[in-house]
């Protein structure tokens, strides 16, 4: 029997798409959906019959990766590995979805929302020139092999996803696809958030002493604490993007063999919001403003100060104002880099 196509981008209802595709896994159909890396033939993981046959048209044919399973979001994923941490949770946050390990399109997102259970999926490796397109000799194999098929055209970059196996010590690279080695650094590397109001003053004068202390911990240079795992950066609740940090700020870091001359000011972003692991705030106003927009980063928003007062705005102030500022951001600071898991240099 020939499979159905469908072709996404021509078709008049997408929700009429998903419901039917939602049905057919549901009947243990095998579907063929587009992702952002390649087309990949997708099974229920709550249905037997479909899983043993998607095993089986992966044995007969060299054209399929071993299969993988395939949840709603990352933090589905706990379910699945509860003890995951460091690393694994942070790429679970930052990459999902995407073209690590497990690549969507937005129709199996779409179709995740409405299936129970998890979903299987085996990639269609590509061949010579047709990577990631569903036309020709491709479509052909496809259709009888499957029992419905999904055609978007081109996939966005036609190439394997990357796989990463995660232990709470780190990550490997078990097949390399678009996500390259660098890339994954910066990815799985812990993200330290500075806020304040116009990310000006009080947040970039904490990212840079906060990098300081980080430094001399791990025994490197401030322009090295990235390389080690460790990204710190600031922002404001209420920040205009490229503002220049106050010259008094800039002073006061200089002071203490700090550059501050090169800050930017950014705002607070869903981007930022998602990436961060530890964000802590100059008040408690702004933790409180921020866990009205993102209330999921309730367990990762801390007020700086361990007794929940606030670090007050030096804003229009004598540089000893932004000095006595800076050393209560500084002492405040140290309590929280030594809690902080981090390797030395010499590990």
């Amino acid at each position: 029997m020939t499979a159905a196509v469908i072709d996404l981008t021509k078709a008049e209802d997408p929700r009429d798409v998903v419901h039917r595709t939602v049905q057919a896994l549901a009947e243990g159909k095998l579907v063929v959906f587009p992702t952002e890396t390649l087309y990949g033939v997708v099974a229920s993981a709550l249905n037997t019959g479909s899983i043993l046959r998607l095993k089986a048209l992966c044995a007969a044919n060299g054209k399929l990766s071993d299969p993988e399973l395939v949840i709603k979001s990352g933090e589905d994923a706990l379910d699945y590995v509860p003890d995951l941490r460091g690393a694994g949770r942070r790429l679970c946050r930052r990459c999902w979805p995407g073209p690590l390990t497990f690549p969507f399109h937005e129709m199996i997102l779409s179709v995740l929302r409405l299936t129970i259970g998890p979903l299987v999926i085996s990639d269609i490796l590509p061949s010579g020139q047709n990577g990631g397109v569903c036309d020709g000799d491709v479509l052909e194999w496809m259709q009888e092999s499957t029992d419905l098929v999904l055609n978007a055209g081109s996939c966005k970059y036609g190439q394997p996803s990357t796989v990463v196996d995660v232990s709470n010590e780190g990550w490997t690279i078990s097949r390399p696809g678009v996500v390259g080695e660098q890339a994954l650094k910066r990815l799985s590397s812990m993200m330290i958030l500075l806020v304040c109001t116009g990310n000006t003053c009080r947040s970039p004068m904490a990212e840079v002493l906060m990098k300081k202390q980080i430094a001399d911990r791990l025994g490197c240079n401030v322009e090295e604490v990235d390389q080690h795992g460790v990204i710190v950066a600031s922002a404001g609740v209420a920040a205009m993007p490229g503002g220049r940090p106050s010259s008094e700020a800039v002073q006061v870091m200089s002071g203490r063999g700090l550059d501050l001359s090169q800050h930017l000011s950014q705002p607070m972003t869903d981007q930022i919001a998602t990436q961060a692991d530890l964000i802590l705030t100059m008040t408690e106003l702004h933790r409180r403003t921020l866990l009205a927009q993102w209330p999921a980063l309730a367990p990762r928003t801390h007020v700086i100060r361990r007794d929940q007062g606030d670090i007050s705005d030096p804003i229009g102030g004598p540089v000893s104002i932004y000095e006595k500022c800076a050393s209560q951001i500084n002492d405040q600071l140290s309590v929280w880099v030594q809690e902080l898991e981090l390797k030395s240099s010499s590990e």
